[in-house]
């Protein structure tokens, strides 16, 4: 893009309002440009810097949150005509304007200098129609976010787009962009993190401290193509405070239906069939999955169930072809049966044969093209990989467009569709001019005509918000009673009060790609997506070999979405594409199932863990430093700021990976506290039982045939239901009888001797899996500690009303060849069995209140 910087200098208090004690409103004396910096919440502070050729949009990703300082602990700490200092618990904020233009600084409690500096000399700049914010780059510390970016985790020294597009094929290490745009960069060191937070959906540009000249050294830069500049700073001593703060502002992650967390099984191939038909098709698949007892909970239906019948073949969302799909609602009744949700691909388009486009064209719910004054039409993806056809994307920002969108996920809601599954909504229009129709109530805008219409003012990201908020709205019409269900590729902070799941697109198979995904993931969390994975075995590219078929399957249960889906084209079949099947190879059919059946035991594990997301924004998978802020290692050793080869699943399970083919081991370091210094980890997946010392770096065995590397740390304690499909508590109907989810284990890790009266406490949640907000979560605790013969656990629960566990008993699990004996709530308990992996099993049985 051109660069057309102008660094307006002069600046002075704009009115008495600038006297406040945390606030600060600056005029430039040429240019009229505002700058405005104030604290609206201990660890969140607010800056614009606007003029009126570059302006806010009314609608940004987050409204501007009420001020809630009046309990906190704020004060001046000096003022004069040209800066200004306060402190809000301890956090003291400076803007200093001597030099003649803003500079801010924030310093956090225990540190005299400060954390986070605008750039000198260049802090605030105006660009031709948008803006840039030059701060100085901290040599030496971990940079974290902005939504989905290539492996490894840490962005530092790196250049990027802030934009989305259809990365089909992507390379996990070198493509950008790739399908989000969250302008959310956080800057972690071991004494504090500083989060900042664009609310534009504008197309941009970040430079990481990937610039850098003799005269102003390196520096990170943000650069936004159209508007003024509204950015939120957010401060806090950890990680956890900094994501913590972030959902404040733009919203908590979702409550997602239990159903999802088991096996999602998709493919192209399937829905793309006319011969046999591909809803016979589905039916075979989902007797296949019976006959090799294999439970699956939801099928990712492909977009092929809206392609013409008749040439040209292209897909026509809202259509069903009748041929592939005779009767939608029987097939769907019977999939049901089948005990499978149905999970449909719906994309923002319309090609020139859709049924639909004339009306929809004539309806103003297209786009304006800005140099021929019609409705605009580009290229759109249409059939195979690389086809395409002429078409225009719904304007979702038009009352027309927004509003045959809702009506279309209206009409497949009432069929039996489950979670509506937006795609290809990464909004890759070729014209910054186009214009909106900013006609639909649900776009926040003024009376007045000083802000335009053009899509690169906006944002293109922009329909991507609101195209989940019309898929979102509709489902909530049609099933009240049950939480809606949305999966986004694309996503922008706004989006996620829509979209309670992602996931990283259109990955490639291999061992690189494979090991790349886990960053993309610890990346998506901190961004608040939380309920995220990847398309196991890869989306494209060749088939997985057995070896890394099943390396993925163990990889990927350890994560909130477990999904294998695909799309194998070949010059041969470009249309229709192959599929990953779990009994794909004879010799690893088994060792898939076991994997596969190992995910539905972790379920309640896992749907705690995003319960505990939905509450404090805290994600299922962290980085190995979360939490472990004190320990040296995490921060100075590359392999763990890489992200790539371990992280946390909750703060009980240590998860690894084996990313070469052949390999039988993987080295893990095992992260330490000063706090705890007896921490230890227990390998789960090898005989004889291995402890071993937090602080070190250990090679863990790990054949293919058994498990990736998974330790678990000392003193926690994981719950654990069947190794099938269950009912959810909240579910009254119950098409394929699934039995209820009446059994509940709790696997613990105790020390290999005596606990010395230490006694390790842990918590996990439940709900009933399938009502809308407000959450009504129960609490359930398990305390224990351990003598040389025994263990003593209390159990207790916390239940909300409405809700009461199916199960009566209390299963306790001991580690392979912990021998004692298992005392709980005061009882001894029955010894039930020992299981396939040598583990004895405890059987606790209480009283529960009415």
């Amino acid at each position: 893009m051109p660069q057309l910087e102008h660094v307006p200098y002069g600046y002075q208090a704009a009115n008495a309002t600038a006297t406040t004690n945390t606030n600060v409103q600056l005029q430039s004396i040429s240019g009229n440009f505002s700058f405005t910096f104030e604290a609206l919440r201990p660890g969140l502070f607010r800056t614009t810097f606007t003029s009126p050729k570059h302006l806010l949009t009314p609608h940004r990703a987050t409204a501007v949150p009420k001020s809630t300082l009046d309990n906190a602990n704020s004060n001046l700490v000096s003022s004069s005509a040209t800066s200004k200092s306060f402190a809000v618990e301890n956090v003291t904020a400076s803007v200093d304007w001597a030099s003649g233009l803003p500079l801010v600084s924030l310093t956090l409690p225990g540190h005299d200098a400060p954390m986070h500096t605008d750039l000198p000399n260049r802090s605030y700049v105006a660009d031709g129609t948008g803006v840039a914010h030059y701060t100085r780059y901290n040599n030496n510390t971990l940079h974290l976010g902005l939504g989905e970016k290539p492996a490894p985790m840490d962005l530092s020294n790196r250049h990027f787009v802030l934009s989305a597009t259809d990365s089909f094929g992507y390379d996990v290490h070198r493509t950008d962009p790739m399908y989000k745009h969250i302008p959310l960069l956080i800057n972690a060191t071991p004494d504090g993190c500083v989060g900042i937070f664009s609310t534009s959906h504008a197309r941009g540009f970040y430079s990481v401290g990937s610039e850098m000249d003799g005269m102003w050294g390196r520096f990170k830069v943000y650069r936004q193509d159209y508007g003024g500049l509204e950015e939120y700073l957010i401060v806090g001593k950890t990680l956890k405070d900094v994501v913590g703060i972030y959902a404040d502002l733009v919203g908590y992650p979702m409550l997602v239906p239990r159903w999802a967390f088991g096996y999602l099984a998709g493919g192209m191939k399937y829905s793309m069939l006319d011969e046999p038909r591909a809803s016979d098709a589905l039916m075979e698949f989902a007797g296949k999955l019976k006959k090799h007892d294999i439970p699956c909970s939801g099928f990712q239906m492909s977009s092929g169930y809206t392609v013409a019948e008749t040439e040209p073949k292209t897909r026509n969302v809202f259509t069903w072809n009748r041929h592939r799909f005779p009767d939608p609602k029987g097939f769907i009744d019977a999939f049901h049966k089948e005990g499978i949700r149905l999970i449909a691909n719906v994309k923002p388009y319309v090609l020139g044969s859709h049924p639909e486009y004339g009306k929809l064209k004539d309806a103003g719910a297209f786009f304006t093209d800005s140099l021929t004054l019609a409705p605009a039409e580009a290229r759109l993806w249409s059939a195979g990989g690389g086809e395409s056809g002429v078409g225009g994307h719904i304007d979702f920002t038009s009352k027309a467009g927004y509003r045959w969108w809702y009506e279309g996920i209206r009409e497949l809601k009432r069929l039996g569709i489950d979670c509506i599954w937006n795609d290809n909504n990464e909004y890759t229009v070729p014209h910054d001019g186009w214009q909106c129709e900013l006609t639909e109530p649900s776009v926040i805008r003024d009376s007045s005509n000083k802000y335009g219409k053009e899509i690169g003012f906006w944002g293109r990201a922009l329909n991507t918000e609101l195209m989940g908020k019309s898929s979102h709205d509709a489902s909530l019409e049609v099933e009240p009673e049950q939480r809606p269900f949305v999966l986004t590729r694309s996503a922008t902070a706004g989006t996620l009060r829509y979209c309670a799941s992602a996931w990283s697109g259109d990955n490639v198979t291999s061992w690189d790609g494979m090991k790349g995904a886990n960053a993309l993931s610890l990346t998506a969390g901190m961004c608040l997506m939380q309920c995220y994975g990847h398309d196991i075995g890869g989306f494209e590219g060749s088939q997985p070999s057995p070896e890394l078929l099943v390396r993925w399957c163990q990889q990927g249960i350890y994560s909130p979405r477990f999904a294998i889906n695909c799309y194998k084209t070949s010059p041969e079949n470009n249309t229709v594409g192959d599929v990953i099947e779990p009994w794909m190879y004879e010799e690893t059919t088994g060792l898939v199932r076991d994997i596969i059946k190992r995910r539905y035991e972790l379920i309640p594990y896992l749907y705690s863990l995003a319960l505990e997301s939905h509450q404090s924004a805290t994600p299922p998978q962290r980085w190995t430093g979360w939490g472990y802020e004190s320990d040296p290692e995490v921060w100075d050793n590359k392999i763990i700021t890489d992200g790539e080869t371990q992280y946390w699943l909750g703060d009980a399970l240590l998860v690894g990976g084996v990313f070469e083919a052949g390999a039988q081991s993987a080295k893990m370091y095992l992260p330490s506290c000063p706090t705890d210094p007896d921490t230890q980890y227990l390998d789960l997946n090898n005989e004889p039982q291995t402890y071993y010392t937090a602080g070190q770096w250990v090679n863990v065995p790990a054949k293919w045939t058994d498990s990736i590397p998974v330790l678990a740390k000392i003193g926690t304690a994981i719950p654990v239901g069947r190794a099938e499909q269950v009912l959810s508590a909240g579910e009254t109907q119950n098409p394929a009888n699934l039995p209820l989810d009446e059994y509940r284990g709790v696997e613990i890790f105790p020390p290999e001797n005596s606990s010395n009266g230490k006694v390790f406490a842990n918590t996990w949640y439940e709900d009933d899996g399938v009502s809308p907000p407000p959450a009504r979560i129960s609490v359930f605790e398990i305390r224990y500690e351990t003598t040389e013969t025994q263990v003593l656990v209390q159990y207790e629960e916390k239940l909300q009303s409405g809700f009461r566990p199916a199960w009566n008993e209390l299963d306790i699990i001991l580690p392979v060849g912990d021998e004692r004996t298992v005392n709980f709530n005061g009882k001894e308990m029955t010894r039930l069995k020992e299981d396939g992996k040598q583990r004895a099993h405890f059987q606790g049985v209480f009283e529960r209140g009415k």
